[in-house]
């Protein structure tokens, strides 16, 4: 059982978190959808819209109640996702709210003499969060089924729509852990699992966004795909006794990985590297990376005490 300070900052740093993430989902969406499909595009953008408004509200549940880690982690805001927003504005002409990123760029850390108690807030934030989830996944279960039959068309590969289908249900899962004042359900192994899952993918889709002239980032992103998909087998295979050295293992891959993710939002904001691939996807992919290494690093912590 979850104490409730415990409890605030779970649920807030999640929610900072995936937030982020799913609204990004609804404008990569927005920008890949034919104009012919524009009752589509206005469902994600309003989509969007209510995920930045909840968004907004945990920002300001935040302060001073999460932890100083998940601040480090660059896992919210990197310091490269201002300038990735505006050049998206630009490019596509997609509407986002930057001066939720600005806030975030200045959260502080849990200060024990200021604690607020705002248990009551949170577990309302993370029921309406769970309300708009459903909605949310469904409206993405109905694109993919609309493409798997060819009656829709959109520049989203099929798979990277059911990597969002299940990066959702995943933020979804632990939404519904914690409003039973429990930790996730999913154990270490079953996390990892995950994110090698997602690792592997986004080493899949830089490549296939890479414009065909980026020989040397292609074979970069397929090594890394490599790599990640021989540690998901590993990580599957593992029991106990072999869990501090897969975790080391997946660590050390996501580390390089996160650095070949950084130099991309770098290449991709200073217009050196070719393709189909944005700067805001870089960064999302990156934040990640960031949250991934967080959960590897926090789990060996726990490991040596």
């Amino acid at each position: 059982m979850l104490k409730d300070r415990e409890f605030v900052e779970l649920s807030l740093e999640l929610n900072l978190f995936f937030l982020r993430i799913i609204k990004e989902h609804m404008i990569f969406t927005e920008i890949s959808l034919p104009i012919k499909e524009s009752h589509l595009i206005l469902e994600a953008d309003n989509f969007k819209l209510s995920f930045e408004s909840l968004l907004k509200e945990a920002t300001n549940l935040s302060k001073g109640n999460i932890s100083k880690d998940a601040l480090k982690s660059n896992e919210f805001v990197t310091p490269y996702t201002l300038d990735a927003e505006i050049k998206l504005e630009s490019l596509f002409g997609a509407c986002i709210n930057k001066d939720i990123t600005k806030e975030q760029l200045n959260l502080t850390n849990v200060n024990e003499a200021h604690y607020n108690p705002i248990e009551k807030q949170v577990y309302d934030l993370n029921n309406r969060i769970i309300n708009l989830l459903m909605d949310a996944i469904k409206y993405n279960e109905e694109l993919l089924d609309g493409m798997l039959n060819c009656k829709l068309a959109t520049f989203i590969y099929p798979e990277m729509l059911d990597h969002l289908l299940r990066e959702a249900k995943f933020y979804m899962e632990i939404l519904l852990d914690l409003q039973e004042k429990t930790a996730s359900k999913k154990d270490i192994i079953e996390k990892q699992i995950f994110w090698n899952h997602i690792m592997e993918e986004h080493a899949q889709f830089i490549r296939g966004y890479l414009d065909p002239s980026e020989e040397k980032l292609m074979k970069e992103a397929n090594s890394f795909a490599e790599t990640f998909k021989k540690l998901l087998e590993e990580t599957k295979k593992a029991d106990k006794k072999d869990l501090e050295k897969i975790t080391e293992k997946n660590l050390k891959a996501t580390m390089d990985f996160k650095e070949f993710k950084k130099n991309g939002v770098e290449g991709l904001l200073k217009c050196e590297i070719k393709g189909l691939l944005n700067p805001l996807l870089a960064d999302h992919v990156l934040r990640e990376a960031n949250r991934y290494i967080r959960l590897l690093e926090d789990y060996l912590k726990r490991i040596e005490k």
